[in-house]
């Protein structure tokens, strides 16, 4: 059972210490079990399944079937190719700071939504793609601009 429990901290993207803290126990018992000293117990099975009920009873304990009951969505962070800022003239890095303060004096009417393209069902073309970081700067990416 350890390599399932191995298999799904693989699969959700989840450290042994995020799993411990998910599911209320001490992050030494699963420490533990991945490296085969203890067995998981009845009452740590019981708390996955009930914390992720998405996974399959049976190919927890037993190994059999799919790991998910239904079948997974492709995760946007996991399964997509790396986005890197592009080096051209289309897109440029900058701080949150160089950006204008354009904001508007509230008003205590309330706001009127036209209809737009997208309103009416129809999609718009993309404008600006914007990446933000955790260092505070971001790129903005302008698609139909050469």
């Amino acid at each position: 059972m350890k390599e399932r429990i191995r298999e799904f901290l693989l699969a959700e993207n989840k450290s042994s210490a995020q799993l411990a803290e998910e599911l209320g126990v001490q992050p030494s018992g699963i420490s533990h079990i991945l490296s085969g000293r203890n067995n998981p117990s009845l009452d740590f099975i019981l708390k996955m399944l009930e914390k992720y009920n998405y996974i399959r009873t049976d190919w927890l304990l037993f190994g059999k079937g799919a790991m998910y009951k239904d079948a997974k969505m492709p995760n946007l962070f996991n399964d997509s190719p790396e986005i890197k800022p592009l080096n051209d003239d289309k897109s440029r890095k900058r701080n949150v700071s160089d950006i204008p303060d354009t904001s508007l004096p509230l008003s205590k009417e309330e706001p009127t939504v036209e209809s737009s393209e997208f309103t009416r069902g129809k999609l718009s073309h993309i404008v600006r793609i914007i990446w933000f970081y955790a260092d505070n700067s971001f790129v903005e990416y302008f698609p139909h601009q050469k």
